[in-house]
C-alpha cells in the first residue's frame, strides 16, 4: 500500500516525531473522520510500497530521510505559493521552502519532489497579474529542480469560505471566486510559464478547467514512486473526486490538526481548534488525532 502523509494535515512540519515513532513501531492507527471507526495501518517495510508526503515545511523531517527510505521510497508534494501573510499567516518564507526543495532534489533526485502551486486564490492582493509575476519567479527558481507543478483553483467549501471571509475582514482585503473563463485563462497562462521552465503543468481534480496545456494530476503517483525507488509494484487508480487520477493509498493524517492557519484550507474547519489539537498532541500516541 502507498502511504499518504498527509493531505489532511502537514505531518512533516508538525508531526515528524510522531511519524518517526510510528515508523519504528511499524504501524499507526487512523480514525475514519465520518464514521469514527478505527483502523490499523501497517508501516512495516514489507507492507509499504512508498510514501507521499504533503508539506509546506520539510525541515523537521529532513534528518530522517534515510531512515524513511529504508521502509520505502518517498515523494514529496511541496506547496510553495508565496502568498501575503493575510492569506497564509505562518508558513515558512518562500525562499526557505525553495532552498529545501533543492536540498531534497539533491538527496532524493528530482523525480522525488513535486511543486504544488495550489490553491490559486484570486483577491485584490493576489490578482491574476500578481499570480503571473509570482509564478514566474517561483518557476524560475525551481527550473531543473522539479519536473512537475500541480495547480488548482480554491474549492469554495462552506468552511473555506468562512475562514477566507474572516481573514479578509481582519486584514481588509477582498477575495473572489472567478468565473470559469477567467480561471481557465489564468491556469493556461501559468501552464505556459511552467513549460518554459521545463515543468509539466497538471491540474488537481478540476477536469472542467483543463486546457491543451494542462493534464490531470495524479498526486499519489505510483509510477513516480517506482521511478524514485526502482522497485516495481502495482497500484490501481482510485481517485476520491471527479478528475482525480491518484493511485490507491491510505492516508494517516487527521483533519483539524494543522496550525499553519492558511485561510483557504479545506482540511481545517476552525483554526483555533487546529491549534489546540496541535498543542494537545502526544507524539507517542499511536494515532495522530
Amino acid at each position: 500500500m502507498i502511504i499518504s502523509a498527509s493531505y489532511k494535515t502537514d505531518i512533516p512540519a508538525f508531526y515528524a516525531d510522531w511519524f518517526m515513532n510510528r515508523l519504528r513501531e511499524g504501524y499507526c492507527r487512523v480514525k475514519n473522520p465520518y464514521g469514527g471507526q478505527l483502523f490499523d495501518v501497517s508501516l512495516a517495510p514489507e507492507n509499504v510500497d512508498g510514501f507521499v508526503f504533503w508539506t509546506r515545511n520539510i525541515r523537521p523531517l529532513m534528518d530522517h530521510l534515510e531512515a524513511i527510505r529504508l521502509t520505502g521510497p518517498m515523494v514529496v508534494q511541496f506547496t510553495v505559493t508565496n502568498y501575503p501573510r493575510a492569506i497564509e499567516t505562518s508558513v515558512i518564507p518562500a525562499h526557505k521552502a525553495l532552498e529545501d526543495m533543492k536540498t531534497l532534489a539533491d538527496h532524493l533526485g528530482s523525480r522525488a519532489v513535486v511543486w504544488r502551486y495550489d490553491p490559486v486564490v484570486v483577491s485584490d492582493i493576489t490578482p491574476p497579474h500578481w499570480h503571473l509575476v509570482n509564478f514566474e519567479a517561483l518557476a524560475g527558481a525551481l527550473e531543473g529542480v522539479v519536473d512537475e507543478v500541480v495547480m488548482s483553483f480554491m474549492h469554495v467549501y462552506a468552511k473555506s469560505k468562512r475562514n477566507m471571509d474572516a481573514a479578509a475582514l481582519k486584514s481588509g482585503f477582498h477575495w473572489t471566486d472567478p468565473p470559469f473563463e477567467e480561471k481557465q485563462d489564468l491556469l493556461s497562462k501559468l501552464a505556459v510559464v511552467a513549460k518554459k521552465h521545463g515543468m509539466k503543468a497538471t491540474l488537481c481534480a478540476q477536469p472542467d478547467l483543463l486546457t491543451d496545456d494542462l493534464v490531470p494530476a495524479a498526486c499519489i503517483d505510483a509510477k513516480r514512486l517506482v521511478d524514485v525507488g526502482g522497485r516495481l509494484f502495482s497500484a490501481k487508480q482510485k481517485g476520491n473526486r471527479p478528475g482525480c487520477l491518484c493511485a490507491e493509498s491510505r492516508d494517516i493524517g487527521a483533519y483539524d490538526t494543522c496550525p499553519h492557519g492558511c485561510a483557504y484550507c479545506y482540511a481545517t474547519r476552525h483554526q483555533e481548534a487546529a491549534k489546540e489539537n496541535y498543542r494537545d498532541h502526544n507524539p507517542w500516541h499511536d494515532m495522530l488525532g
